[in-house]
């Protein structure tokens, strides 16, 4: 878990805001995958990222401060088909702006939902993120809605459509915090290679 978390601007398109310059951790995955969950529960924070029950909450990049060290950068969810073909694209454009100028952009969480295989934009995205050579950790989020018997049933298909191994896909539920501890130290691991990890995590 991060030690301490702020939220700094939404952007409607990426641009200068304060502090930009330090590294970057994105966050991205279809509408409803739970982003927002998922960064309240690796910030602690109950609300620092509004949550919501409709699809496409998220309309804009939300920039948040990590331990005074990293940025996290929340971007729109996307495939979404209750909003016109119109403003499909405007979020499009807005995350082909982000990774285009995201000069610190450190890491990528690709968030994929445990009980589905990918959809085609899922696909869309593990392959941009192939051919740009952004790296990037999938998640497989709401991992409390299936026991962990079935694991390696739903990581399987996951692992075979993403081109990553099932061992390499960390489960996360932001129900009960599992997949946090683990997703925190790969976090670090790629932001700050060079530090030691264990006396970054709480």
């Amino acid at each position: 878990m991060f030690k301490d978390a702020k939220f700094i601007i939404s952007l409607p398109r990426y641009g200068d805001f304060p502090g930009r310059g330090l590294p970057q951790l994105a966050v991205c995955g279809r509408s409803n995958v739970g982003k927002s969950s998922l960064i309240n529960s690796l910030c602690g924070r109950r609300g620092l990222a509004k949550t919501s029950s409709t699809p496409g909450k998220t309309r804009l990049i939300n920039v948040f401060l990590i331990d005074n060290a990293f940025h996290l950068i929340d971007l729109p969810g996307y495939g979404y088909a209750k909003v016109s073909k119109r403003e499909q694209e405007s979020w499009g454009q807005i995350m082909s702006a982000y990774f285009s100028q995201a000069e610190a952009l450190k890491l990528a969480l690709h968030l994929v939902d445990i009980r589905h295989e990918p959809s085609q934009q899922d696909l869309e995205m593990n392959a941009f993120l192939y051919q740009t050579g952004i790296p990037f950790q999938v998640v497989a989020t709401k991992a409390d809605k299936i026991s962990r018997g079935q694991y390696q049933r739903h990581l399987a298909p996951i692992a075979r459509a993403l081109a990553v191994q099932p061992w390499d896909i960390i489960p996360y539920s932001s129900q009960n915090a599992q997949g946090r501890d683990a997703l925190a130290q790969a976090i670090y691991k790629q932001v700050f290679p060079a530090r030691n990890q264990t006396q970054r995590i709480v």
